[in-house]
């Protein structure tokens, strides 16, 4: 890139790092985006940038694959209904121990040698995520948990201090059991709760497709009062129905805007955020 290109991207992002200074900004953490090294090394870095020009960022995730292969370490089949994974009493354990261990910490660790200033926190730590038993209809899911309360004060304690909280999606239960939460609904109330402008997806998919098999054919935008209309007409479907749901929920709840963006595309978080194109399917 040449000079000139380079002070156009700067200036072109200039209005928009005005714009998001000082305001809230949730991110879910997940898919290949997490696991691909390079793709870890750029989220981090957007992130780090974000909070050294002012934004608050929450930064919420999950941690599949990490839990699939303990599972397997120890010779324990992974079972799933519905796409929600059916978590008994040893595997609660499990999923505990790495996603508020093994998983957290590690993303702590990463987003600081980039230079950020982080702090690791799971559901349990200040009643952050209160919970209920998900009831799923006939399935019995074991300890998986439907939110009931977000306590945003330990987030704006970490924040307040110039860390970015970075929240494992494990609940405690009212009835003192521990119950693993899915990370986009944790991630869409706890941007409600807290009033950010934005709440970002990160995904393996570009956004929003009207025809699946055409990553060309992308719907840059949708009102939210739109969603029911796509599901009739069959575009929105399958794994995208909870996902866009979750950002349904965030904009109804006083969110400004949500979006689902490709985590296979690095710096997609900067793309969204200080671009004038954007990138992915945007909610409002």
């Amino acid at each position: 890139m040449d000079n000139a290109k380079r002070a156009k991207v700067l200036i072109q992002a200039m209005p928009y790092i005005k714009k998001w200074t000082g305001e809230t900004i949730v991110v879910k953490y997940g898919g290949n985006a997490m696991i691909n090294d390079k793709l870890k090394s750029a989220v981090m870095n957007d992130l780090v940038l974000m909070q050294l020009v002012g934004i608050n960022v929450v930064l919420v995730h999950g941690g599949g694959p990490e839990i699939n292969a303990m599972l397997n370490a120890v010779g324990k089949e992974s079972k799933f209904e519905n796409g929600m994974r059916v978590t008994d009493g040893e595997t609660i354990d499990i999923v505990q121990m790495v996603l508020a261990g093994k998983v957290n910490k590690s993303l702590v660790q990463l987003l600081e040698s980039h230079g950020g200033k982080a702090l690791g926190l799971c559901g349990l730590d200040g009643r952050l995520l209160m919970a209920d038993k998900l009831v799923a209809g006939a399935a019995d899911l074991g300890y998986v948990g439907e939110i009931r309360e977000v306590n945003p004060a330990p987030l704006k304690l970490v924040l307040d201090d110039g860390y970015i909280p970075i929240v494992a999606t494990v609940a405690g239960g009212y009835d003192g059991n521990v119950y693993n939460i899915n990370a986009d609904l944790a991630a869409a109330q706890i941007a409600a709760k807290l009033g950010a402008k934005k709440l970002i997806l990160m995904t393996d998919i570009r956004g929003l497709l009207r025809d699946v098999n055409d990553e060309n054919s992308l719907i840059s935008v949708v009102n939210v009062s739109e969603v029911p209309m796509l599901k009739r007409d069959g575009i929105i479907k399958g794994g995208m129905i909870p996902k866009i749901d979750c950002c349904v929920e965030a904009v109804r709840n006083g969110v400004s805007r949500a979006h689902i963006i490709d985590g296979r595309i690095e710096h997609s978080i900067i793309l969204e955020l200080f671009s004038d194109e954007g990138i992915g399917t945007m909610f409002y």
